[in-house]
């Protein structure tokens, strides 16, 4: 395969750095930059397209890059040392490796409602980070999905995708510019005999987190970082739920909330398969 070489800021180098800093252009191109081994590692294992795979033109590749290459069959793209540690955006220099992956769709097909269903949304995130940090607990305690709703931070962002250490492709994310088509999706899931629960977090909640079944199919709602969950969506809450707290603390940040409530959810429903 054929080799394209960025020695200067150039056409293409110009548009490789639109991916990174403009979110409406990251968009229409439909795709974002990755690097680090493991999440390009998970985004080729969890089936992700990669377009492309830049690297150091001066530098040898190490056997993991090799093999990266040889097995995505994307165009190969050697960048010069300085551009290359310009997007990867590291105080320590570059990357060894950045892969171009392309956006799936933001349909919430995506993400299966089944019986056990364990979903999360999260109402207008202002912190890219704190996308990513969801997503990581979301994987780790077994949610089927995240979707981001509202005038909200870019899931797609460079931070959002190195917070989430890998799970951003493990775990499906889908953006949904309102509570309209969410609550369509699970209206259908309601018809076809799926009795989701949308429960909204707040610290004035209806019941303690712990006291409250979470084996049921359930959608969790965490509120944006500032002023929680919107009017709209706590009209659609059919519960709501709070976590104790002792201390001066009146709440807790968003991705922390988040893990607490996931973490109950999967204990609760590791017991009931115990008791079964």
């Amino acid at each position: 395969m054929s080799v394209q070489r960025i020695t200067t800021r150039n056409a293409r180098f110009q548009q490789l750095q639109t991916l990174l800093h403009n979110r409406a252009k990251r968009g229409r191109a439909r795709e974002f930059l990755v690097q680090g081994v493991r999440p390009i590692t998970m985004a080729v294992e969890h089936g992700w397209t990669i377009r492309a795979v830049l690297y150091d033109a001066d530098r040898p590749l190490s056997r993991w890059a090799e093999d990266l290459m040889r097995g995505v069959g994307a165009e190969r793209v050697a960048v010069a040392p300085k551009l290359l540690a310009e997007l990867s955006e590291k105080s320590d220099g570059a990357a060894e490796v950045l892969a171009v992956v392309g956006m799936p769709p933001d349909s919430l097909s995506r993400i299966e409602i089944h019986d056990a269903f364990l979903g999360l949304l999260f109402d207008r995130p202002t912190q890219p980070g704190n996308i990513g940090s969801i997503m990581r607990s979301a994987d780790a305690f077994g949610a089927d999905g995240l979707v981001v709703t509202g005038h909200a931070a870019d899931p797609y962002d460079p931070k959002s995708v190195r917070a989430s250490t890998g799970s951003f492709f493990s775990v499906p994310v889908v953006r949904s510019p309102s509570h309209h088509d969410v609550m369509e999706w699970v209206g259908k899931a309601r018809a076809q005999g799926r009795p989701v629960s949308v429960v909204g977090t707040d610290e004035n909640g209806d019941a303690d987190v712990s006291a409250f079944d979470l084996t049921r199919p359930v959608l969790l709602l965490i509120g944006n970082e500032t002023a929680g969950l919107s009017s709209a969506w706590r009209e659609l809450c059919d519960h709501t739920i709070s976590i104790p707290m002792t201390g001066s603390a009146s709440s807790l940040n968003a991705s922390n909330a988040a893990s607490v409530v996931l973490y109950e959810a999967r204990r609760q429903r590791l017991a009931r398969q115990r008791s079964v």
